[in-house]
Protein backbone atom coordinates (compact mmCIF):
# COMPACT_ATOMS: atom_id res chain seq x y z
CA UNK A 1 0.00 0.00 0.00
CA UNK A 2 3.16 2.04 -0.40
CA UNK A 3 4.37 4.35 -3.37
CA UNK A 4 7.72 5.81 -3.89
CA UNK A 5 7.73 8.89 -6.10
CA UNK A 6 11.14 10.80 -6.76
CA UNK A 7 11.24 15.05 -7.88
CA UNK A 8 14.23 17.06 -8.63
CA UNK A 9 13.67 19.88 -6.76
CA UNK A 10 15.50 23.21 -8.17
CA UNK A 11 15.79 26.99 -6.07
CA UNK A 12 16.51 29.76 -8.14
CA UNK A 13 18.57 32.32 -6.76
CA UNK A 14 17.06 32.77 -2.93
CA UNK A 15 14.00 31.05 -3.81
CA UNK A 16 12.26 29.50 -1.43
CA UNK A 17 9.15 27.14 -0.60
CA UNK A 18 6.47 28.70 2.46
CA UNK A 19 5.18 26.39 4.94
CA UNK A 20 4.00 22.80 4.22
CA UNK A 21 3.86 19.28 4.94
CA UNK A 22 3.70 15.99 3.24
CA UNK A 23 1.13 12.76 3.35
CA UNK A 24 4.41 10.42 4.11
CA UNK A 25 7.73 10.40 4.67
CA UNK A 26 10.37 12.49 2.66
CA UNK A 27 14.08 12.16 2.79
CA UNK A 28 15.68 14.94 1.11
CA UNK A 29 19.69 15.04 -0.60
CA UNK A 30 21.02 18.39 -1.85
CA UNK A 31 22.83 17.92 -5.55
CA UNK A 32 24.32 21.23 -5.39
CA UNK A 33 23.80 24.60 -3.24
CA UNK A 34 23.57 25.09 -0.40
CA UNK A 35 19.72 24.81 1.09
CA UNK A 36 19.02 26.27 4.18
CA UNK A 37 15.50 24.47 5.74
CA UNK A 38 13.57 24.34 9.12
CA UNK A 39 11.08 21.72 9.85
CA UNK A 40 9.01 22.82 13.27
CA UNK A 41 10.29 22.61 16.43
CA UNK A 42 14.35 22.81 15.33
CA UNK A 43 16.47 25.26 14.04
CA UNK A 44 17.43 26.15 10.85
CA UNK A 45 20.08 23.96 8.88
CA UNK A 46 22.20 24.92 5.93
CA UNK A 47 22.74 21.33 3.69
CA UNK A 48 25.57 21.77 1.63
CA UNK A 49 26.08 19.44 -1.87
CA UNK A 50 25.83 15.79 -0.89
CA UNK A 51 24.01 16.37 2.85
CA UNK A 52 20.52 15.16 3.35
CA UNK A 53 18.06 15.59 6.04
CA UNK A 54 14.73 13.74 6.94
CA UNK A 55 10.97 14.81 7.73
CA UNK A 56 8.13 12.17 8.96
CA UNK A 57 5.03 11.93 7.67
CA UNK A 58 3.20 15.47 8.33
CA UNK A 59 5.34 17.09 9.43
CA UNK A 60 5.27 21.13 9.57
CA UNK A 61 8.17 22.19 7.14
CA UNK A 62 8.69 25.82 7.93
CA UNK A 63 10.93 26.73 4.66
CA UNK A 64 13.35 25.74 2.57
CA UNK A 65 15.54 27.76 0.28
CA UNK A 66 18.45 29.09 -1.17
CA UNK A 67 19.90 31.60 0.23
CA UNK A 68 23.01 32.37 -2.40
CA UNK A 69 21.66 35.55 -4.44
CA UNK A 70 23.81 33.91 -7.38
CA UNK A 71 23.86 30.14 -7.92
CA UNK A 72 20.76 27.91 -8.42
CA UNK A 73 20.50 24.87 -5.40
CA UNK A 74 19.19 21.54 -6.30
CA UNK A 75 18.07 18.77 -4.40
CA UNK A 76 15.91 15.33 -4.77
CA UNK A 77 13.18 14.29 -2.66
CA UNK A 78 11.86 10.66 -2.20
CA UNK A 79 8.50 10.83 -0.32
CA UNK A 80 7.07 7.26 0.58
CA UNK A 81 3.82 7.26 0.94
CA UNK A 82 0.58 5.50 0.60
CA UNK A 83 -0.74 4.55 -2.47
CA UNK A 84 -3.36 6.82 -4.06
CA UNK A 85 -3.09 9.93 -1.04
CA UNK A 86 -3.36 12.68 -2.72
CA UNK A 87 -1.46 15.63 -3.54
CA UNK A 88 2.63 15.02 -2.33
CA UNK A 89 2.84 18.80 -0.86
CA UNK A 90 -0.17 19.55 1.18
CA UNK A 91 -1.02 23.04 2.90
CA UNK A 92 0.56 23.65 6.73
CA UNK A 93 -2.58 24.12 8.34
Amino acid sequence: GKSVTTAIVDFPPLGFTPAHRHPGAVSAVVLEGTIRSQLQGGPPVDYAAGQTWFEPPRALHLFAENPDALHTARLVATFIADTNCGPLVLPPD
